[in-house]
C-alpha cells in the first residue's frame, strides 16, 4: 500500500483538521519562535505553552470524538468572527466617514448612521425607539 491511503486508512472516522487546528498550529508556530527570540524564564514559558497547544491541537486532529470537535471549532468561529466583525465594522466606518455620521443611542448604545451636512436633525434609534437631536 501506498503512504498516502495507508494515512487516509488510518485517520478514517478521526475528525482532522479544522480552523481550530489552523489557528492552534499558527500560534504554537508563533510561540515556538517567541521563545527563540526571548531567554530565560520568558522564553521557558512560551516554550511550554507552544508545546501545549501543539499537544491539543494533535489530540483534536486525532480524536473519534466528532460532535465534541465540531463545537470546539464552533465556540472559535464564534469568538474569530466577534472580532473580525469589529474590525470590519470599524474599517467599514472609516470608508463611510465622509459622507455618513455615527452616532450612539444614549439609552441602548446601538450605533446609528446618519448622513453628513442635514443641519440639527431628530434622529430616531431603529432599536428602542429613543429620539434625541444631533448636528449632522
Amino acid at each position: 500500500m501506498k503512504f498516502r491511503q495507508r494515512m487516509e486508512q488510518f485517520m478514517y472516522g478521526r475528525y482532522g483538521q479544522d480552523e481550530f487546528s489552523r489557528f492552534l498550529m499558527i500560534a504554537a508556530l508563533v510561540l515556538f519562535v517567541l521563545a527563540l527570540i526571548f531567554n530565560g524564564y520568558a522564553g521557558t514559558i512560551f516554550y511550554a505553552v507552544a508545546v501545549v497547544a501543539l499537544v491539543y491541537d494533535l489530540i483534536r486532529i486525532m480524536s473519534r470524538n466528532l460532535y465534541k470537535r465540531q463545537q470546539e471549532n464552533e465556540w472559535y468561529l464564534k469568538k474569530r468572527k466577534a472580532v473580525t466583525g469589529w474590525f470590519r465594522s470599524l474599517k467599514d466606518r472609516w470608508q463611510q466617514r465622509k459622507e455618513y455620521r455615527f452616532y450612539r443611542c444614549p439609552s441602548c448604545h446601538t450605533l446609528l448612521r446618519v448622513p453628513r451636512g442635514k443641519g440639527k436633525i431628530l434622529v430616531t434609534c431603529r432599536k428602542c425607539g429613543r429620539r434625541f437631536e444631533r448636528k449632522t
